[in-house]
């Protein structure tokens, strides 16, 4: 609640809405609870308050009853009247009264002032004042109250005319400090505001004679002399100095400062080791606030000036703007004619400074940068004590200046929480104008995702956030952010009073424009072609710019372009209005074609690279060129789809080695929709690696079952190693392995040729299909065979699955020591390589290698780290292996409803055409068999089970068929057919290519009923059944 008694009482409750306190007594009981508003007023002081010499007979009852209508009057605010002994309390914070609350800005304003901090001093101070909103006490009959606070109210007007004062305002203060001086015209210090006022102003003679009338009413009404301070106002006036000392010429700023310590403490270092700093950077970034901030902080005996340098046309003009911004002008004393010599206003600006500790701002010198820098030259060379601070889009260029570019405010990621999100200066920026316009605007779920984006996509510019907070007085946060496509026309009301230039964000980025000769614009719109950077070669090529090298420094040094460890790059907004001048010229289609056509030769140059040795390396070349790339394939999608299958094959062992396969499935998936089912004869294969890479969509593109059949024919019609090479381990884990090992055979002879990474390949892949299938023996002899090949390479793709598929390998056969030390150092290579993916697999099977040597938490934390590698990299294969794993573990602790959720999700996702995903469903469609089990649904356990056998049991998956056999085999021991259990436990390792104790708890239950004899006879019965005899012997029909 806010209470308000300086004017007419004004009472708020917490949704800022008025509430009405009927009664005059009632609105003076409220007044004197807020003068003591969090303290207990008396009883005899509020009866004194309210009835005077007229206390009424049972005065204290008449109190009482004051108070209960004040209570009914604040309504659900009632309670913030409470009762004590001995009287009564307003219980609110004072701060939420306006009397105090002006006493604290009041005097926290006078300190600020005394501290030398005039512009904080003027935004305290004006706060306070505009609290008042009429005579105080208006309903209360209090006088004994009102001196102190018009004595109180005064102090603040003068200190707020004197704050303004230093801030460098003059001639907006005239009016209202002769208004105070007729008012109160015994009262000093009005008197020497006005003659200072009036002085800064330009307007001597009447500082002169505002000086003599107050003079004459000290005299004649008082008996004394003017004060020392008046006396000084008066010599400064005849002498011509400034009207202020000190920080005096600096304008006051009317919002927030945000998210500049740390550059304002380097400028401050920055001027305390040199004599000249210029801020550089683009239009925007704040330059012009940080320096006058830093100004502000220079000190109380240093005369802090800023000189605004863009108005001017003419170079001629910037002497003539310092000596204005510094009040330097003839002495007031007459001097005879003869005895005066012409002075250029360089001279005049030497004489005044030469002993004078001044800090001059030059602001906005990019238009005059030579005329500004002989001037900073001149003063530097003859002033010692006068110091530098521009602010210029381009160097001064001159010797002895220090350099600092002024970054973009911080943006926060996206996802970041409503209140982690106000530590990044940009939004906190956004936040804090928006709320000057739109009073109501929280950040909160509702409008953080919103505001990051658009402050992301404003590059953190502080003007152009500005901009974008102001459209919510009449826009949804929402809809700004959907507008950022048509930023120039969103952002194009800026403030009234602001120059023309900064008004909008198109005149900002203009300005800039029009500073550039015709080879730093041609060759600035033809960057726009690139994303995420270029180097000085590719703008060379792509841009064919003979001076390109000049023209790009120019356009560094003019802040339209930042060079950052090599390369080159635009801020978004400086790209979109560049982007518009390149479209004017026609030129957008051709360079777009010669940026598509240099980025598929440097990806073409890479791919064989990627498989070899010194892949890390090339890797590094790619990852600065990531969006370029992606920039060249999506304008390849809609342009050129040769060339956009050409680029797409070639990056995909890049994307897989990157963790972005996602991310570059998406890409895919729309090529091949655009190639359609009928790819151009010659493209065949790089049109079959991106269909099949698109399938790693997440969630699955269900548009291109047809590409794919397609796809598959190209790939079985192989008869040599293919152009792709990857394109056969892309054929692997979507369609999975061949039906026939004499199949396989024809597929490994025709894809293997002198290429070494296809000759490791073919028996990692027979060697896993083998592991798949069951035959350990033979998976382990090929997998060897397949790592000291892809040892001998170097190529540490290959070495992780292949090291990963001999863990997994060593694990089943429960040596998890060396399985955990098989799947670390693969681990190693994929983290070392950013394959994601892959990492978050090998985790899963370190959490399966754990499982078997019954270390149980660590299994958790492993399939807990492989989930969360999953999430990040968007793969629903790898998330949906974790997320079983951790329901097999809530099944092992009990925890059914957790491993039913789990196991639920997983079948949700992973209905596909993808072997590899389709394998993990079959597997959740057991798990959730086992669960049906746990909880007595029998019926319910055995559907699953034969739903997940149905499935498995013609094709690929054995791992799978094996899962859903051990869990017929526990309904089984449930069932008490012990044999029946006996003999699909065999069938079950016979396909897994060992029983693995442990799978579901019953291998030794079923050993010990039948005997040692009895169970390897059963057992190896199961074992030997085929396909038909398995069917048989659980009741599923005949293929």
């Amino acid at each position: 609640m806010r209470v308000g008694i300086l004017g007419p009482t004004d009472v708020r409750d917490p949704d800022g809405r008025a509430l009405a306190v009927p009664g005059p007594r009632a609105r003076a009981l409220l007044t004197l609870l807020a003068l003591g508003a969090g303290s207990v007023v008396g009883t005899s002081r509020l009866i004194d308050g309210l009835y005077g010499e007229a206390v009424p007979s049972g005065a204290v009852n008449a109190l009482q009853s004051q108070v209960s209508r004040l209570r009914r009057a604040l309504g659900s605010g009632a309670a913030v009247v409470e009762s004590h002994a001995g009287g009564y309390r307003l219980a609110v914070d004072p701060d939420q009264v306006d009397v105090h609350r002006f006493a604290r800005l009041a005097a926290e304003g006078r300190q600020a002032l005394d501290a030398g901090e005039p512009i904080r001093a003027a935004a305290l101070l004006r706060e306070a004042n505009a609290l008042w909103r009429g005579p105080a006490l208006a309903d209360a009959p209090l006088a004994g109250e009102l001196p102190w606070l018009e004595e109180l109210r005064l102090d603040a007007l003068a200190d707020g005319f004197d704050a303004r004062l230093r801030c460098g305002e003059h001639a907006g203060l005239v009016a209202g400090l002769r208004k105070l001086t007729a008012s109160h015209p015994l009262r000093e210090q009005p008197h020497v505001l006005l003659v200072r006022a009036l002085h800064g102003a330009g307007r001597t003679p009447e500082a002169l004679t505002a000086y003599e009338t107050a003079r004459r009413m000290l005299a004649e009404e008082l008996g004394v002399d003017p004060s020392a301070e008046l006396a000084a106002a008066h010599l400064a006036v005849l002498r011509g100095e400034p009207s202020v000392p000190g920080r005096s010429r600096l304008p006051a700023q009317l919002t927030s400062f945000v998210g500049r310590d740390e550059e304002l403490a380097r400028v401050t270092e920055l001027l305390e080791r040199g004599r000249l700093v210029t801020l550089t950077g683009p239009g925007g970034t704040g330059k012009t606030r940080l320096a006058i901030e830093a100004a502000g902080g220079a000190g109380p005996a240093v005369e802090a000036c800023l000189v605004e340098l863009a108005p001017l046309t003419d170079p001629a003009d910037v002497p003539q703007a310092a000596l204005t911004a510094l009040g330097l002008r003839e002495v007031a004393i007459p001097v005879p004619v003869q005895e005066r010599t012409p002075a250029s206003p360089v001279e005049r600006l030497v004489e005044a400074l030469t002993e004078r500790p001044v800090l001059l701002v030059l602001d906005n010198c990019e238009h005059l940068v030579e005329a500004a820098a002989r001037l900073a030259g001149a003063l530097l060379a003859a002033c010692p004590p006068v110091r530098i601070l521009a602010t210029s889009r381009e160097p001064l260029g001159i010797t002895g200046e220090a350099l600092l570019p002024v970054p973009r405010l911080r943006a926060a990621p996206p996802g970041t929480e409503p209140a982690l999100a106000l530590d990044y200066p940009a939004v906190r920026m956004f936040a804090d104008r928006a709320v000057a316009g739109r009073p109501d605007f929280t950040l909160d779920g509702s409008t953080v995702d919103d505001v990051l984006r658009i402050c992301e996509a404003l590059d953190g510019l502080p003007l152009a956030i500005e901009l974008a907070a102001a459209r919510l007085r009449s826009l949804p946060v929402a809809e700004v952010a959907a507008r950022l496509d048509d930023r120039f026309s969103l952002l194009s009301k800026g403030s009234r009073t602001a120059s023309s230039r900064h008004r909008t964000l198109r005149g900002v980025v203009e300005w800039s424009w029009g500073l550039l000769d015709d080879g730093e614009r041609e060759l600035a719109a033809g960057l726009t072609v690139f994303s995420g950077g270029v180097t000085l070669a590719a703008a060379e090529r792509v841009c064919r710019a003979s001076d390109a090298l000049d023209a790009l420094s120019g356009l560094v040094d003019k802040s339209l372009v930042e060079s950052i460890d090599g390369r080159y790059r635009m801020l978004r907004t400086i790209h979109a209005f560049c982007a518009e001048r390149l479209a004017d010229s026609g030129r957008t289609e051709g360079l777009r074609r010669a940026h598509a056509e240099h980025f598929l030769a440097l990806a073409e140059t890479a791919a064989p690279h990627l498989l070899r040795a010194e892949q890390l390396d090339w890797l590094a070349l790619l990852d600065p060129e990531h969006d370029n790339l992606h920039a060249a394939l999506r304008w390849a999608i809609d342009a050129d789809t040769r060339l956009a299958l050409r680029l797409a094959s070639v990056l995909v062992p890049y994307w897989w080695m990157r963790g972005r396969r996602s991310e570059g499935a998406v890409l895919a998936a729309e090529l091949a929709v655009r190639v359609g089912t009928s790819p151009p004869d010659d493209l065949a294969q790089e049109y079959a690696t991106c269909v099949l890479n698109a399938l790693f969509d997440p969630p699955e593109n269900v548009r291109l079952h047809e590409h794919l059949r397609v796809a598959e024919q190209v790939v079985q019609s192989l008869t040599g190693p293919p152009r792709q090479p990857f394109v056969t381990v892309l054929h692997a884990v979507v369609v999975g392995p061949p039906a026939t090992d004499s199949a396989l055979r024809t597929r490994i002879v025709a894809i293997t040729g002198r290429d070494r990474w296809t000759a490791a390949l073919a028996p990692m892949g027979q060697g896993m299909l083998e592991l798949y299938r069951g035959d350990l023996a033979g998976a382990r002899s090929l997998l060897t065979s397949a790592l000291g090949s892809f040892r001998e390479l170097g190529e540490r793709w290959g070495l992780s699955m292949v090291l990963g598929a001999l863990g997994q390998l060593e694990g089943w056969q429960g040596r998890c020591d060396r399985a955990l030390e098989l799947i670390d150092e693969a681990v190693g290579l994929t983290e070392e390589l950013g394959a994601i993916q892959e990492t978050a697999d090998l985790f899963a099977m370190r959490a399966e290698a754990q499982l078997v040597a019954g270390r149980v938490d660590g299994a958790r934390v492993d399939y807990e780290r492989a989930a969360e590698l999953a999430r990040r990299a968007g793969s629903v294969d790898k998330a949906a292996v974790a997320r079983l794993g951790l329901a097999e573990l809530a099944l092992g602790r009990g925890e059914l409803d957790e491993a039913g959720t789990l196991a639920e999700r997983v079948t949700l996702v992973t209905a596909s055409t993808r072997f590899e995903l389709e394998e993990t469903r079959m597997r959740a469609l057991s798990l959730l068999g086992r669960i049906a089990a746990a909880r007595g649904r029998t019926e319910e356990a055995l559907a699953l089970h034969l739903r997940g056998l149905t499935a498995s049991i013609g094709g690929p998956s054995v791992q799978a068929a094996a899962y859903a056999l051990e869990g017929l085999a526990e309904l089984a021991w449930r069932d008490g057919a012990v044999v029946r259990a006996a003999r699909l436990l065999g069938a079950a390792g016979a396909r897994r290519g060992i029983g693995l104790a442990g799978a579901t708890g019953i291998h030794a239950q079923v050993r010990d009923r039948l005997g040692e004899a009895g169970y390897e006879r059963e057992h190896a019965h199961g074992a030997g059944l085929d396909e038909a005899g398995i069917r048989a012997l659980t009741g599923l029909p005949e293929a």
